[in-house]
């Protein structure tokens, strides 16, 4: 993990409110965004001090009615000077809080997006199976930048702007009292409005930001599953689809800008009939002399200076609304808890052996409507192999699942070389254990890498190549013009089903796991391919407790146990022949089925050659 991804977010959960929370995500970039705001307080002093001194020359030197040339030489020198220097200082303080502002902000998102991204890896696998991916990267994308923008404009706009106000009001003031608090008369009618278009704004941005999340959700499902939606000629219904919930979010966020147009003309009348009437009135108190004339100049000034920025503060506290939104959001994922990987009361320094225990095993999932499995009991000792038989849905894939804590068993106890399962550490547990998906995946990465994903340390050609040749696909990989160094595609697109399933099955063998399941793993290869994995595998499960899945009877004839399950429950127990003998039994006729398919193919074959 990096340094920027150490900070825990979960902070900001403890805080009282939003506004809070964003200041506790601030850790240890405060003193900058205090220092844009300070640099800004001197840009605005610059432009009212701008102000001024356009008094001063106005009154003092258009006003005089006589004055020595080289006076009044050296005195427009002087003016022509300030005005320069306090164009710089604006200038340069202008920019040096942005400088701040856009560090603070790019900093804040940087951190937090290494962070999320790390947080999301560490949820456990039943907040991934209810959570769209779509809406995850909704989240890590668009309100990760949605709070960056409140960060570098809304946050810092709200402190330059009140640092404008104030400052500029004080000038008012020290210029003539009465006329500044007249030129302010309308600000809390404009403040008022601006908080009753944050609450609504607020809500409509919600339910944007959600259809957004549908929107991006059907984007991925689509672009994921494009050779289906090819192979199966969809693109129109996929079309149809995808206008709908577009037009679901047009329709939402038409809502949401007209709400912040109806902002707009709203604010500019109200703050432009005060401005008129700061004018008329400046102009009848010079007309009677009850100011000069460059007071009221530089009242002219400054009133656009004091009034236009709470127009603006206005409309970024309406805007601010999305940041707060986004937050919330953010929030709903840091919020969950992660898996613990390290804690365990059992912490062994060895490998595992693989003995272990299922004794009356019982799982359901958090939802709590049903059982998945139910009161599973059997026993496999270190270096033999199980198989699980039965159809989709039977609970094989469960209860493997249980055995590297994707999800906790809710009843009974599994024992692991004498110990809990649960007493160990998840991350011990996921180093002994070596999976093979039933649908294969693999990165877009070079064939080398995609094997070596899972070991963690310098892996010399030769081992590549002796996994590659134990999973039947050494020999297509070096016809490849790249060999090992050869590029897949996203997913391993570039690939066939068999070939993908060949590297992933190369990847768990070099591993070396001391507990190896297979997940169907050999469903995505033809006949041929199979028994050349299957001779393989019978070397190298020796001394390798494994769990093999599978729907044809072939592939699980080598297990020392074999169980058969239907509903969650174990129907049958033994090896292929104690199996096969018993008449009628669900095995049996599963072999039987399978057995006549086989016969009738090989018939055809033989009929048509």
């Amino acid at each position: 993990m990096t340094p920027q991804s150490t900070f825990d977010f979960r902070q900001s959960l403890a805080a009282r409110n939003k506004l809070a929370g964003v200041w506790r995500m601030m850790t240890n970039y405060r003193l900058p965004y205090i220092l844009a705001t300070a640099a800004l307080a001197v840009s605005a002093a610059s432009r009212t001090l701008t102000f001024l001194l356009l008094r001063y020359f106005a009154d003092v030197v258009l006003g005089a009615q006589t004055f020595a040339f080289d006076t009044l030489n050296r005195t427009l020198a002087i003016i022509a000077l300030g005005f320069v220097a306090l164009a710089c200082f604006e200038g340069l303080f202008s920019y040096l809080s942005g400088r701040l502002a856009a560090y603070t902000a790019e900093g804040i998102t940087r951190r937090l997006r290494d962070y999320l991204f790390d947080h999301i890896q560490r949820l456990s696998f039943a907040y991934h199976s209810k959570t769209p991916t779509g809406d995850l990267i909704e989240r890590v994308t668009s309100d990760v930048d949605s709070l960056r923008r409140f960060f570098s404009e809304q946050a810092i706009g709200v402190g330059r702007i009140l640092l404008i106000f104030f400052i500029n009001f004080a000038a008012l003031l020290n210029l003539y009292p009465k006329l500044a608090w007249l030129s302010i008369v309308t600000i809390p009618v404009v403040l008022g409005v601006s908080l009753w278009f944050f609450k609504i704004v607020t809500k409509r941005y919600e339910k944007y930001q959600e259809q957004e999340a549908i929107l991006s959700t059907t984007l991925q499902e689509n672009l994921t599953g494009v050779r289906v939606v090819k192979a199966f000629a969809r693109q129109d219904y996929e079309m149809g689809k995808f206008e709908k919930d577009n037009f679901e979010k047009f329709k939402r966020g038409r809502h949401l800008l007209k709400m912040h147009s109806l902002f707009w003309p709203l604010s500019d009348v109200v703050l432009g009939f005060q401005m008129l009437f700061g004018f008329v009135y400046g102009a009848t108190l010079a007309i009677n002399g009850d100011i000069s004339v460059g007071t009221y100049v530089a009242y002219t000034g400054l009133i656009t200076q004091l009034l236009w920025p709470i127009r603006n503060l206005g409309r970024i506290i309406v805007q601010a609304s999305s940041g707060l939104v986004s937050y919330s959001r953010l929030m709903e994922i840091v919020k969950q808890d992660r898996e613990a990987l390290l804690e365990g009361r059992v912490q062994p320094d060895s490998p595992a052996r693989g003995d272990l225990v299922f004794d009356n095993v019982s799982f359901m999932y958090t939802d709590g409507k049903s059982d998945v499995l139910k009161d599973i009991s059997f026993h496999v000792r270190p270096g033999q192999a199980v198989a699980l038989l039965g159809s989709t849905g039977s609970g094989k894939t469960s209860l493997v699942n249980l055995l590297p804590r994707f999800h906790e068993y809710t009843g009974g106890s599994i024992l692991l070389d004498g110990a809990e399962l649960r007493d160990y550490p998840r991350e011990y547990l996921r180093k002994q254990i070596g999976i093979v998906e039933q649908e294969p995946f693999l990165f877009s990465r070079s064939i080398r890498e995609n094997i070596t994903y899972g070991v963690g340390r310098d892996v010399s050609q030769e081992e590549i190549e002796r996994a590659a040749k134990a999973a039947a696909i050494h020999d297509v990989i070096v016809t490849f013009p790249d060999g090992y160094n050869t590029l897949v595609g996203e997913k391993g697109v570039t690939l066939s089903g068999g070939q993908k399933q060949r590297v992933t099955i190369a990847r768990t063998l070099l591993k070396n796991p001391r507990i190896l399941i297979l997940d169907d793993s050999t469903s995505s290869v033809d006949l041929e391919t199979e028994a050349e994995i299957r001779e393989a595998l019978n070397s190298l499960m020796q001394n390798r407790t494994t769990f093999i899945i599978a729907h044809r009877i072939q592939s699980v004839m080598i297990a020392d146990l074999i169980l058969v399950l239907d509903k969650g429950a174990v129907v049958q127990m033994g090896t292929h022949e104690e199996l096969l003998a018993k008449e009628g039994s669900m095995y049996r006729r599963i072999y039987d089925i399978q057995t006549r398919i086989d016969e009738e193919l090989e018939f055809e074959i033989a009929r048509v050659n």
